[in-house]
């Protein structure tokens, strides 16, 4: 019989998971994979009132720890999947050389907007602050931020010109819809909190076997070649 999985997921996994979902959907034609994407936060928050997802994937570890310790979900069925990495972006018409200056291109006339992922409830916006402000550039260009309400909107702001300049997940540098139109600079890992992404199986999904099947394929090898391919380090890297 038929099954759907119904996946909660943090927005700068939506390129990797879609390939995972697919070459997993190979190899388990009876479970179709339905992914939902937005910042890990705001589904922190529904899931507290007890959305109807199976499984959530969180950009920040903490996110599922927090409804295991509400006695929302089962520590057992928690996991650690990946450590998100960020970049800062700018499309290939910038005349801004990233490769001369990194951090400093930010303070450049030509970035007039930079924009970030909302630090309130967004993991990437959070680790962009912190990387801000630990490479003492957050006062200078503090008033020039825009928001997006997660890592991939985010993404759009500067892909649309809406920002000249913005600080993105690295997944979303290297999937293919950006990887044409800009170029980055990896900003270094000593300067934001380790991102480690992690996630729980909840108790009230319809179909928790299938929860589990999903988990384990992106556990395995294959899950994680791709996770990697994708920029992120894997957890015991």
């Amino acid at each position: 019989m038929r099954q759907t999985v119904t996946v909660a997921a943090a927005a700068d996994l939506k390129f990797a998971l879609d390939e995972i979902a697919a070459e997993f959907q190979k190899v388990q034609p009876n479970i179709e994979v339905r992914i939902s994407y937005g910042s890990s936060g705001n589904f922190y928050s529904q899931l507290a009132q007890r959305a109807p997802f199976d499984i959530f994937f969180s950009a920040d570890v903490s996110f599922p720890m927090r409804l295991i310790e509400a006695g929302l979900a089962d520590a057992k069925t928690q996991f650690v999947y990946a450590i998100g990495r960020i970049v800062v972006w700018v499309p290939n018409s910038s005349p801004i050389d990233l490769s001369q200056t990194g951090f400093e291109a930010l303070k450049h006339s030509a970035v007039r907007k930079i924009a970030v992922a909302n630090p309130e409830h967004a993991p990437y916006g959070k680790a962009a602050i912190a990387a801000l402000q630990k490479l003492g550039i957050y006062d200078t260009v503090k008033d020039r931020l825009v928001y997006g309400e997660n890592i991939a909107q985010t993404a759009q702001f500067v892909e649309s010109r809406v920002a000249d300049a913005g600080i993105i997940a690295l997944s979303l540098a290297l999937a293919p819809g950006l990887k044409e139109k800009g170029r980055f600079w990896e900003i270094p890992l000593e300067a934001y909190p380790r991102m480690e992404q992690g996630g729980v199986i909840l108790p009230w999904a319809k179909h928790p076997k299938a929860a589990e099947e999903l988990r384990a394929f992106v556990l395995s090898p294959s899950g994680q070649a791709t996770l990697r391919r994708y920029g992120f380090i894997l957890p015991k890297e």
